[in-house]
């Protein structure tokens, strides 16, 4: 039984209050220019293909969005500049460029003045403010292109309000076209804050629209678009919010640009959709913003935390040319970052070995020597940058997680974290990993070899804390007996449903208000600790109690598989005697645990 839609985060409602000020300027916004936008000859389309690894570069909106003293002196979001973002493009070039960092991306506000009223070409398309940018958006992207970087730009989907007119606005390069032809009569509007009216593509001025939005682009120099407020998600719900058939535009129009631009969608997505943001672009939020709008950049309560327990579900989706992108890492600034330096190490850690895009929204000018050193690790990088998928948990969703992934030449990159408010200690079990005996560790954050370890690693870790491994086994692989949760005992509600995802076409649901799962018969050789591997299905965030033996339980918690047709596994560690036991599975009396495929134990 899903349980209700999570409650809004403090930053989702930050945002909204952006665009509420922007959808309030748009009722005052001066007509449509008439100048002609800014234009040049694209060069050819190159071969390489895009977003082949997660990119990596900087991002204006941290720092736009902050209320720390001095970075937006003429009001909120004033940091947005030509001087600004050519200051940062400048020291990436001198101190990120030659680890890999090279896309300078410019977000919300460019095309709006101080008072984020919007600015508009004489066909209905943002127009660079000239106090912002002074010298236009080609010529940004000309300075940034100078420095051997890449430009990134920003639009929220769907037709902004005032850059509708009247109705009779034309559109660039289609004659007849209007941009009352592109919209549905009822105005009807869309994207994460209702700022734009939704597009109607069953009219094909809309996607010549697109068409001309992405040639200006392309024609000024762009190469990247972050596409905003995209739904189904953004908090959003209903046909108004789906945009799947602009991000579809989006891609078509690219295509024939006649400039290679990297796709990237915005914000807190719906992963019931992930095959469609997939199939039309280069990369998709998975989670609201990072950034606290407070005064720091970020806080490790507003929304950094929430990563461990959101990304779980989209891992397996990552790959070469489409990437899970957390939002910035924000681990350069040190007392600006408003982090701890053991939280700055674990935001890292965790963005690295999910194979995010790694882009900062720290002043690139004010790095201190920790946060430059976590932005600079050339191992860490090499774990981000390669095409192996991205690590997962291996263990539940507790407070102390071991997070995985097993690389092509045989290694494994195993990270440790303890995200409890307290010191801890955390263990990886090679069991866990699927091997048993020795193995080299090294620590890829210290760049140190650690040795040889037998059967596991622990370490004590500071509250929010993180250690980074490269696992090399020399022992030998484990085999495991299943048992199909469909053959055990049930009780409560608990009741069996048919499962295509599931290892026997079963599983057992329902595990609910003290529902139970049972299973018998469990045998081992050798009394002691095993990590038990539950494979489950859970739309939601969910926890169950675990016990042997009718012995005490331990409460477990296990994080969303995306729906409730997707099977993930994780270990957790279950005491048991020689010879049969007995492994439950209970709900509790009044909570919700997942579904049940199966359990293995190691042999």
């Amino acid at each position: 039984m899903p349980s209700s839609p999570n409650t809004p985060l403090p930053a989702r409602a930050a945002r909204a209050a952006v665009v509420l000020a922007l959808t309030a300027a748009v009722a005052t916004a001066v007509p449509a220019a008439q100048a002609t936008p800014e234009t040049f000859t694209a060069p050819l389309a190159t071969t390489a293909p895009l977003a082949a690894k997660p990119y990596m570069g900087w991002t204006s909106w941290t720092m736009q969005s902050s209320k720390y003293p001095g970075l937006n002196p003429k009001g909120d979001y004033s940091y947005l500049t030509e001087a600004n973002v050519l200051k940062q493009a400048d020291a990436m070039a001198a101190k990120l460029k030659p680890y890999g960092y090279e896309y300078v991306n410019i977000d919300a506000g460019w095309w709006m003045d101080w008072s984020w009223t919007p600015q508009y070409d004489a066909y209905g398309r943002q127009k660079a403010d000239p106090e912002r940018f002074p010298s236009g958006m080609k010529a940004v992207a000309d300075r940034i292109h100078s420095k051997g970087l890449k430009a990134g730009i920003y639009l929220p989907v769907g037709l902004e309000k005032a850059a509708y007119g009247d109705g009779t606005t034309p559109i660039w390069n289609a004659e007849g076209c209007t941009t009352a032809d592109i919209v549905y009569d009822d105005l009807r509007t869309t994207n994460g804050w209702d700022s734009s009216y939704k597009i109607d593509f069953s009219d094909p001025c809309a996607q010549k629209y697109i068409d001309s939005q992405a040639r200006m682009f392309a024609d000024w120099g762009y190469d990247f678009l972050k596409l905003d407020g995209v739904g189904p998600g953004s908090f959003k719900s209903g046909d108004n919010y789906d945009n799947v058939a602009d991000v579809a535009a989006w891609q078509k129009a690219i295509a024939t640009a006649g400039r290679p631009i990297h796709l990237e969608l915005s914000w807190s997505l719906d992963h019931g959709h992930v095959e469609d943001w997939k199939k039309y672009s280069n990369g998709w939020r998975i989670d609201t913003d990072v950034e606290c709008y407070c005064n720091t950049l970020v806080s490790w309560e507003s929304s950094v935390d929430d990563r461990w327990a959101d990304a779980p579900a989209w891992t397996a989706h990552a790959g070469p040319g489409g990437w899970n992108d957390l939002d910035s890492l924000n681990v350069g600034n040190g007392e600006m970052d408003g982090l701890t330096k053991a939280e700055r190490q674990s935001y890292a850690t965790l963005w690295a070995i999910a194979k995010s895009p790694l882009y900062t929204g720290d002043d690139l000018t004010k790095l201190d020597s920790y946060g430059l050193s976590l932005l600079t690790n050339r191992e860490v990088i090499a774990i981000n940058q390669a095409g192996a998928p991205p690590a997962a948990p291996v263990t539940a969703s507790d407070p102390q997680q071991v997070w995985a992934a097993r690389n092509p030449d045989g290694t494994y990159t195993v990270a440790l974290f303890n995200l409890a408010d307290a010191p801890a200690s955390v263990t990886a079990n090679w069991s866990a990993l699927g091997f048993t005996g020795k193995a080299s560790v090294r620590d890829v954050w210290n760049r140190e070899n650690l040795g040889i370890y037998r059967d596991k690693i622990t370490q004590a870790l500071p509250a929010h804390g993180s250690r980074l491994f490269t696992v090399t086994p020399h022992g030998s692989s484990l085999e495991w007996t299943g048992y199909e949760a469909e053959a055990g005992s049930l009780s409560g509600n608990a009741s069996t449903a048919d499962c295509s995802a599931c290892s026997d076409g079963r599983k057992v649901g329902n595990l609910y208000g003290g529902g139970k799962l049972t299973i018998g018969d469990v045998v081992v050789r050798k009394a002691g600790t095993y990590q038990v591997r539950i494979s489950y299905i859970s739309g939601d965030a969910r926890s169950a109690l675990v016990s042997a033996n009718g012995g005490g339980a331990t409460s477990h918690t296990f994080a969303s598989t995306g729906d409730w047709s997707t099977v993930n596994s994780v270990h957790v560690p279950v005491k048991l005697k020689a010879g049969a036991n007995t492994i439950t599975i209970d709900s509790g009396s009044d909570g919700y645990a997942p579904d049940i495929d199966r359990i293995d134990v190691q042999k």
